[in-house]
């Protein structure tokens, strides 16, 4: 009869706890489960080919130092296997592809790709300037992360999204990279005009240190959106010019999904100005010939009974 009645108190504890616990569960509720961080690993392989000038090499070293997520490697012989290219990334741990192609020692084309399976974007640098020719009094730590800027007209298109995105890719160094300093000092700036795309760098400056006590009372010591923080924007360099050729679906091949129609090869453009030098040529040619034919026209023949001819 104990043991009966030792069994019911010990059911009944059980029923209590088991029913405080629930008590507890349905006031706090269910504990959310933690959302996985998640990590920008965004690496870049920066090389380009043979046949690269000094100017274009030191373009290239200028953005290693603006991108210390990128890692160099050596330049590709083979031009025409760019296949090769994201096998080479791969073997980096790469999953972006920054590639230089010269042409002729002169034309410079730029590839930015997301590897192994694409887009990539073919681009036409012109008018580059580095840091060294610029000489401009900004200057930024090496190794901080910029802050990349898009003008609106990147969202206008679809190719700009696109492109907007792939430089975001490319441009942008994490947060957790192994060579970035934890500073945000500068800014990229990418803005489109006339169908082309402008890059610039520039210098977050705190104060203008050029403005005095008696500048600032005025208000000259204002920054650019004339907040009157004094925070001003000095470039820095260095600075190009990117016309968009062709946007391929996968990693330097596939089909294309953007071509622009507006783009003249550099290669087309100086065959057209020879061809216009001598069409000038040939003009002056043909006037030249049609001068003479007047000027024979003109001419009046002697008359046989001048005196000349009587009393020679």
């Amino acid at each position: 009869m104990a043991t009966a009645f030792k069994a019911a108190r010990a059911a009944e504890k059980k029923r209590k706890l088991a029913s405080d616990d629930d008590d507890d569960e349905t006031s706090t509720g269910p504990t959310p489960a933690k959302k996985p961080k998640l990590r920008n690993k965004q690496r870049v392989l920066l090389l380009s080919s043979r046949g690269v000038t000094s100017r274009m090499r030191h373009l290239m070293a200028d953005l290693a130092v603006l991108m210390p997520h990128a890692k160099k490697d050596a330049k590709l012989d083979a031009k025409n296997q760019l296949r090769l290219l994201p096998e080479l990334a791969d073997l980096h741990s790469c999953n972006n592809t920054l590639y230089f192609e010269a042409r002729r020692h002169s034309d410079l084309y730029m590839w930015a790709a997301k590897t192994p399976n694409g887009p990539s974007i073919k681009l036409h640098v012109q008018n580059a300037h580095t840091m060294d020719e610029l000489k401009m009094r900004g200057n930024c730590l090496k190794g901080s992360r910029p802050v990349l800027s898009f003008g609106s007209e990147f969202d206008a298109s679809e190719w700009g999204r696109l492109a907007k995105e792939v430089f975001t890719h490319v441009f942008g160094v994490p947060p957790g990279a192994r060579r970035a300093k934890p500073f945000v000092d500068h800014i990229l700036s990418f803005s489109i005009l006339d169908g082309k795309i402008w890059f610039r760098n520039f210098q977050i400056l705190e104060k203008d240190p050029t403005a005095t006590e008696k500048d600032k009372g005025k208000g000259k010591g204002k920054g650019k959106e004339g907040t009157g923080d004094g925070m001003t924007l000095v470039e820095i360099g260095p600075r190009f010019v990117l016309t968009p050729i062709r946007i391929f679906e996968g990693a330097f091949s596939g089909a294309t999904v953007f071509s622009n129609p507006e783009f003249v090869s550099p290669a087309a453009a100086r065959s057209l100005a020879r061809r216009t030098a001598g069409d000038k040529y040939t003009a002056r040619k043909v006037a030249q010939a049609e001068r003479e034919g007047r000027e024979e026209d003109r001419r009046v023949e002697e008359d046989p009974l001048s005196m000349r001819k009587v009393f020679a």
